[in-house]
């Protein structure tokens, strides 16, 4: 008598697996922005951050381009300057203190891609462009979020 296999058919073994969950960065990223501006204070911005339960954000100019990146770490400078030189906060402007050099990521790369610009320069957040727009960021915590629904899936 045969063995029966419950199986069913087995796939050849040179056949690879389409791989149909989202897996890049635009899929993950955030679209709704706390944006900053160059002028504005750094007492505001600090204010900002404590409403909104950010850590950071983009700082645009008037025409909507990005100038740079304002984050907590930021502000800790003018803390300890104001500390320093035993002064109240002042209101000094962001741009004095935001991050002009500015590393972003394009919306296609994948997850994986950019878990590997996050571990490779340190950074807790990167801007998101298309074709020179900022069109969202995505954090560390983003990619990590991904990556936990996607341990499921299987990609190569």
């Amino acid at each position: 008598m045969a063995i029966k296999s419950f199986q069913g058919r087995r796939a050849k073994p040179d056949t690879k697996k389409e791989y149909d969950a989202p897996i890049l960065v635009e899929d993950y990223m955030t679209t709704r922005l706390t944006t900053f501006r160059p002028e504005q204070s750094i007492l505001e911005v600090m204010e900002l951050f404590a409403k909104n339960r950010i850590s950071g954000g983009p700082v645009l100019d008037d025409n909507g381009f990005l100038v740079g990146l304002i984050s907590e770490a930021d502000c800790m400078k003018q803390i300890s300057e104001s500390r320093y030189f035993n002064q109240p906060i002042l209101d000094k402007s962001v741009e004095k203190y935001m991050t002009k050099d500015v590393q972003t990521i394009p919306h296609n790369i994948s997850i994986f891609d950019a878990a590997g610009i996050f571990d490779k320069h340190n950074r807790r957040r990167l801007p998101v462009m298309k074709n020179d727009i900022l069109v969202g960021q995505i954090s560390r915590k983003d990619v990590v979020i991904a990556a936990l629904k996607l341990s499921g899936h299987n990609w190569k």
